[in-house]
């Protein structure tokens, strides 16, 4: 693995707990199934903004 690699991790919420809830929202990060399925193909930027402003939104079930 190149330095380069290393120096830049991926961008995910991902928290290793990976089951969708009723709402078909994860249980861990609260994604969506199609954004878990489309999180390979976004750019940092899009990431980012999903996980500064989309996520933060979404509520842990009670």
């Amino acid at each position: 693995m190149s330095a380069e690699a290393n120096a830049h991790p991926p961008l995910t919420p991902c928290v290793g707990v990976c089951r969708l809830d009723a709402d078909g929202l994860c249980v861990g990060c609260r994604r969506s199934g199609d954004e878990i399925a489309r999180w390979s193909r976004l750019d940092d930027a899009e990431r980012l903004r999903v996980m500064r402003e989309v996520l933060p939104l979404r509520r842990m079930p009670r």
